[in-house]
Formats: C-alpha cells, sequence, structure tokens
C-alpha cells in the first residue's frame, strides 16, 4: 500500500506540472490566481506544490483545480 505522504507528493507535484504546462499552452495562471478560481487560499497551492510540504487535499479541491486547468483528475495520481 502506497503511504498517504507518498500520494500527498505526487499529486502536490502534478499540480504545479499541470499549472505549468496550462500556462505554457493557454494563459498564465499563478498559484494565486489558481487559488483565485477555484476559492482557496494561496497558501494551499503553494503548499501542495512544495516539496517542502507535505499537504494533503481534499477529493473536492482536487476536482475544483482538475477542472480550473481542464485536466483529468486521475492525471494527478500518475
Amino acid at each position: 500500500m502506497i503511504e498517504e505522504n507518498v500520494i500527498n507528493k505526487k499529486v502536490g507535484k502534478n499540480v504545479k506540472r499541470y499549472r505549468l504546462l496550462y500556462n505554457a499552452n493557454i494563459n498564465d495562471m499563478t498559484q494565486s490566481d489558481l487559488a483565485k478560481k477555484i476559492g482557496v487560499s494561496v497558501s494551499l497551492i503553494g503548499g501542495l506544490e512544495s516539496e517542502k510540504v507535505n499537504q494533503g487535499i481534499s477529493i473536492y479541491n482536487l476536482y475544483k483545480i482538475s477542472k480550473a486547468l481542464k485536466v483529468p483528475i486521475n492525471k494527478f495520481f500518475e
């Protein structure tokens, strides 16, 4: 079984990855822009994307991120 911190790191790394891909392909989206768009704090997005912080996220907020970045939710677990 995969440990929770491994999943959190993978999801966070992919949030950053897909946000940066969104920047390259569609439009610039900062951590602040993403946070505002989905109604969460910038510190949540920053914590997720940081490799030094082990921060989890609710499935609902991950769903909102997937819609904002136009990425299927399963991609965040790969």
